[in-house]
């Protein structure tokens, strides 16, 4: 019995593990291009705090920086009722250029950060493996340069949710906010 239950957990490592590494980067990823200000433009996660939230979620700004260790420090400000927040992280550089982790001391969840394709300029599509205690999930942020995108891009980033399997209900447009577009300003 206790075999077999090692057994089974080691097989769910492995594909957990086999999940994350399926997950592409940008090819000659470029951290200093991917610093600057972005508008969260699309959101999808198959996460119980996403199908909680959905309703109230809308654009948020996001300022991605690089320290001297050359990790990355992203801090989104965001609508919260009647006035603005802002969540400050620290996404520690990988082995793999294009790959962070992050750990919520908030959540205690381990994020898997994988910025799957960008041109710098005009978005960026990242794709983040969540694991808790209570489980796992997937979240794919499209972030856009302004606050609005191409349909192309926006079809890019559906099409990529669907092929982490997400489904519709899971994916979301952000709306814009007068106040949130101006945050971070």
């Amino acid at each position: 019995m206790q075999a077999t239950l090692l057994g089974i957990l080691g097989l769910a490592l492995l594909g957990t593990l086999h999940a994350q590494d399926s997950i592409p980067v940008q090819a000659d990823f470029q951290q200093d291009k991917l610093t600057g200000r972005w508008y969260s433009i699309g959101l999808a996660s198959n996460s119980n705090w996403f199908k909680e939230k959905r309703h109230l979620m809308k654009m948020c700004t996001t300022i991605i920086s690089t320290t001297a260790e050359g990790n990355l420090e992203v801090n989104s400000t965001y609508p919260k009722g009647d006035q603005c927040v802002t969540r400050n992280s620290l996404y520690t550089k990988t082995e793999q250029p294009g790959r962070f982790s992050y750990t919520s001391a908030r959540w205690g969840s381990k994020h898997n950060i994988h910025v799957v394709e960008t041109n710098y300029e005009e978005y960026a599509l990242v794709a983040t493996q969540i694991s808790r205690s209570t489980g796992s999930s997937t979240m794919v942020l499209l972030y856009s340069r302004t606050k609005e995108l191409s349909p192309e891009r926006l079809e890019r980033f559906t099409q990529f949710s669907r092929e982490q399997g997400l489904t519709d209900d899971e994916i979301l447009i952000l709306p814009q906010t007068g106040e949130a577009g101006s945050m971070g300003r």
